[in-house]
């Protein structure tokens, strides 16, 4: 599902998958070789002391300069000359909504979701965009995933595209490019979580379509505050202890106390995780089966194994190159940055198709 930035086109055979955080930025290059996916280059890049883009409530704010420029000087590092790109919205500047209509002719159904999207809109329809997909089709009823941007938002992506001299044209939500990447088994009840910098989300994926989100406001940036407030030491020390010890500190001087600072929050994670398993389970009568790991926070050393325990089901890190071509010298490397690339991979592949 997605949204036409300016006029739809026919991609080439290179495509960008862009996904901007609130911080940072990861640029994915594929290229497409028959029916298979090749790498051809990937960045991830972090302007010094600037945020690209700030959370407001149930809003994000972007800065489209300071976030055009950006862009323009990963893919100059990089030396990718793409210009056809898709970007990734983030989920909470997205509304998703699910509801039924009765069952009638296919030619009758947007009048029907343009009339019932006035109830879920917190705008008038004016000032958005709708995008919608049929989830659920039965003899009486049929069951409707709708998505709502706001203009404003997707006008803002529109001037980050022509200030970094990019042929942009598809938004789409960061979850079905992390759906796209990362679900390999399309007939299973997943739940996939993406451990973001601001915020983090919870989405049930059912036989590959979305079918419940949920949103909870704890993230990577304060499991590395709490690092820093119970180790009394800087930010910038706090996130490099995080990133290189995790959960499993060992003897290492330094980094003592760190997983007990670390707990509090993972262990508020795997009770949101649960949540939002249970919620789905008293609504649909379905038991996710699986947990894939997504964002930046994924990379976690010791996470997936702690919320196996905590969750009692399986958990696994999001494995998005595992089905792209990759030079075998990058594999592991590609491996373990796998999670924070997920969304990055699936818009790539969006423009592929």
């Amino acid at each position: 599902m997605t949204f036409s930035l300016f006029k739809i086109f026919s991609f080439s055979k290179r495509c960008l998958g862009i996904d901007i955080g609130s911080s940072c930025i990861r640029i994915v290059e594929l290229s497409k070789r028959g029916n298979k996916a090749k790498l051809e280059n990937y960045i991830e890049l972090k302007p010094p002391k600037q945020k690209l883009m700030l959370k407001r409530g149930k809003e994000s704010v972007i800065f489209p300069g300071i976030t055009a420029k950006a862009i323009r000087m990963a893919l100059d590092k990089a030396g990718i000359k793409t210009k056809r790109a898709v970007f990734t919205l983030p989920d909470y500047s997205t509304l998703f909504t699910w509801f039924e209509l009765p069952s009638m002719t296919k030619e009758e159904i947007p009048e029907a979701v343009k009339y019932e999207a006035r109830h879920h809109s917190p705008s008038p329809l004016s000032e958005v965009t709708l995008d919608w997909q049929i989830i659920e089709k039965g003899e009486k009823k049929i069951k409707v995933l709708l998505v709502i941007v706001s203009k404003e938002t997707v006008n803002q992506y529109q001037r980050i595209s022509n200030l970094a001299q990019l042929e942009g044209r598809i938004l789409e939500a960061e979850v079905f490019a992390f759906t796209r990447s990362s679900v390999k088994e399309k007939d299973k009840t997943i739940a996939l979580v993406d451990i973001g910098e601001k915020t983090s989300t919870c989405s049930i994926i059912d036989n590959g379509v979305l079918k419940r989100s949920y949103s909870f406001d704890f993230s990577g940036e304060e499991l590395t505050e709490a690092v820093s407030k119970s180790l009394n030491i800087d930010i910038e020390e706090a996130e490099q202890l995080k990133r290189s010890y995790g959960l499993y500190p060992g003897e290492e001087k330094k980094a003592q106390g760190l997983k007990e600072a670390l707990l509090p929050g993972i262990k508020l994670i795997s009770k949101e995780i649960n949540g939002a398993v249970e919620s789905f389970y008293q609504s649909e009568l379905k038991r996710v089966q699986k947990v894939i790991l997504g964002g930046g926070g994924a990379l976690l050393l010791g996470l997936k194994e702690h919320l196996i325990g905590e969750l009692k089901m399986e958990v696994e890190t999001a494995a998005p190159f595992s089905n792209i071509s990759c030079p075998s010298i990058l594999e592991n490397t590609l491996a373990a940055l796998g999670p924070s690339y997920a969304i990055a991979v699936g818009a790539a592949l969006r423009g592929l198709e």
